[in-house]
């Protein structure tokens, strides 16, 4: 892992203007490599899902157990305590309630009590012809809304496979953004709606986001979602 200092330090300019900010590199290429071949091991997951049998695209991932890898946990850590000014900017616009607690651990205890106990980092693997469809991570009630991917393959192993956010305003058509990923950068994005500045006040947008075909290669990614899932 690297240093998650960044001089992009603040997210919340590119967050609220766009809906996703680049991080920055989080994860070495050794490290990248490392956490990629976890994934043939059935030991750090806790489950397993095929994406064309659920109807949510081709391709498919494996979400991380209790207790996570050394890795992803020091990253979800990091990230939340990193985007969670944000994430209370955005709660006091839309009009939520309490605020996001400062650590993981402490919104983590809020998800349990909740009845949301199963960890949501998870790992995506796409081989040509793959993709995933414009979707939400949601698991229950209690939501973090800002949620992180990184790119664990060199961008050069595929083509194709980009990484697409899609956002649909009050009575206007939707907007497509591809995004892109540097192997090892955390880009932060929009889990489900945010707030936007409009000339007759704050509105609320609604996000999505998915992978397009992957046209060759390979492509492996880490998503770290900081709620957890019931």
């Amino acid at each position: 892992m690297l240093d998650l200092a960044h001089p992009d330090s603040d997210p919340a300019e590119a967050l609220d203007a766009h809906g996703h900010a680049d991080l920055g590199p989080v994860l070495d290429p050794a490290a990248c490599a490392a956490l990629a071949a976890l994934y043939p091991e059935p030991a750090p997951f806790r489950s397993h899902v095929v994406m064309r049998r659920h109807g949510f695209g081709e391709g498919e991932y494996k979400y991380f157990a209790d207790p996570l890898p050394e890795a992803v946990a020091a990253l979800r850590a990091s990230l939340y305590a990193r985007l969670v000014p944000a994430a209370n900017a955005w709660a006091e616009r839309m009009g939520r309630g309490r605020p996001y607690p400062a650590t993981h651990a402490a919104f983590r205890a809020l998800c349990a009590a909740a009845g949301q106990t199963k960890p949501t980092p998870l790992m995506l693997r796409y081989g040509p012809g793959d993709f995933n469809c414009l979707h939400q991570d949601l698991y229950g009630d209690l939501a973090f809304p800002i949620q992180v991917v990184i790119l664990l393959s060199p961008p050069e192993a595929f083509e194709g496979g980009e990484f697409v956010l899609t956002e649909q305003r009050p009575r206007m058509q939707s907007r497509a953004e591809v995004v892109p990923l540097a192997q090892g950068h955390a880009v932060a994005f929009a889990v489900s709606d945010r707030p936007r500045q409009g000339t007759r006040g704050t509105y609320r947008v609604k996000q999505r986001h998915g992978v397009s075909r992957l046209r060759a290669g390979e492509r492996a990614t880490l998503g770290i979602i900081f709620h957890d899932a019931a």
